[in-house]
């Protein structure tokens, strides 16, 4: 396992010999990475993010938003097969097919507009739960996710208060949701409700 925490086969991503990913300031040192990458997405957090349509396209242009400083391919759909603690996400081949599906289902509904907060919750779970189950990106998909997550909940005039977010627990209810099991994830998107 990578110190990312995922398992990548045949990484074409990674240094050779090692499980560091190939990245722009070319350090091999996982930490001095880490860092680096935490701090660019930090900065780059702080500028405004791209608008667009709430698409494939418009989410690409937010994941490079965050990581151009980083990795040249931000932006850019994997081209390996990746796994976290065992759980294999979407194979790259069908990447592409099932982005169009999950930003497809979001637009019939009305990008969850016209709902009450809960009844938005329960979309953005959902939604949620299947892009992190595609997981497009070879690192940064978390990230991705609530950036967009962020602009959509305004579109949709029910705004969430990142600030307040619980990182570990957060994370557990990801896991939760790609096993079948929404509710922690509904449950600590609900506790994000701005006030």
């Amino acid at each position: 396992m990578s110190p990312t925490g995922y398992d990548a086969f045949d990484d074409p991503y990674a240094y050779p010999g090692t499980m560091v990913l190939k990245n722009l300031i070319e350090t091999k040192d996982p930490q001095v990475l880490q860092d680096f990458e935490l701090e660019m997405t930090a900065l780059r957090a702080a500028e405004p993010f791209p608008r667009g349509r709430f698409s494939p396209t418009h989410y690409r242009a937010i994941h490079h938003h965050l990581f151009q400083d980083v990795y040249s391919w931000a932006g850019r759909y994997r081209t390996v097969r990746t796994a976290k603690g065992g759980n294999m996400f979407c194979y790259p081949e069908y990447i592409r097919n099932e982005m169009v599906g999950a930003f497809g289902s979001l637009r019939q509904q009305s990008f969850l507009k016209r709902r009450t907060f809960g009844a938005f919750v329960d979309g953005a779970a959902v939604f949620l739960t299947d892009l992190n189950a595609i997981h497009p990106f070879r690192e940064g998909n978390g990230r991705a996710q609530l950036s967009f997550m962020h602009q959509l909940a305004i579109h949709a005039g029910h705004p969430l208060d990142f600030t307040r977010i619980r990182p570990n627990e957060f994370l557990q209810a990801m896991i939760a949701s790609f096993a079948g099991d929404m509710a922690p994830l509904r449950e600590e998107l609900f506790a994000l409700q701005a006030r």
